[in-house]
């Protein structure tokens, strides 16, 4: 978790250590945090799946989920300010907030009742099914931010190729889970 949190944080204060916080430089923090949050919430919502579908060597991936998501809602809390400085610095442009803050409220939401005593007092369906409803929540809110925002903006001829990675692994990982899931019924 410190470390997710320090990271961000760092990379941040490196940005505007160096150039400032003028001339757009709050959008490259935000895009910076949201890629370095998500590789964090990639690897909880997708390292149980590599395990059940490529063997034991991969349980360390599984067994980290916790970790992993713990360590992405610390990184988000960098995005997080950065959103919320942003928002307050121009509230008139807030579109599409709701829908970022049901992302965030299915983070921090997940990280409380991932402690032991609140997720065994849901019983295990009902975490599961609380658990895999946020997952999948928060993975729309990266599809929007890295597939649908981008090419509203920009268009198709015009979309950033630096997004591609990120994309590949979203598909990737809703592919995993979705085989891990039709396996194991």
């Amino acid at each position: 978790m410190v470390a997710g949190f320090l990271i961000s944080a760092v990379c941040v204060a490196s940005l505007f250590l160096f150039s400032g916080t003028k001339g757009g430089r709050i959008g490259i923090a935000l895009q910076i945090t949201a890629r370095w949050s998500f590789l964090l919430f990639w690897l909880a919502y997708c390292g149980g799946a590599i395990a059940k579908l490529f063997g034991a060597r991969f349980a360390a991936l599984a067994r980290g989920g916790r970790d992993f998501g713990l360590a992405f809602a610390s990184a988000q809390l960098v995005h997080f300010g950065l959103v919320a400085w942003l928002y307050l610095s121009a509230p008139k442009s807030n579109g599409g907030m709701v829908f970022f803050w049901v992302g965030i409220f299915c983070t921090y939401l997940l990280a409380l009742l991932s402690l032991p005593r609140l997720h065994d007092a849901l019983g295990p369906k009902v975490w599961r099914t609380v658990r895999t409803a946020a997952m999948e929540y928060i993975a729309l809110v990266f599809a929007a931010d890295f597939i649908l925002l981008p090419l509203q903006a920009n268009g198709v001829g015009k979309y950033p190729l630096t997004y591609l990675p990120f994309v590949l692994l979203l598909i990737g990982g809703v592919v995993l889970r979705a085989t891990a899931n039709v396996r194991a019924q």
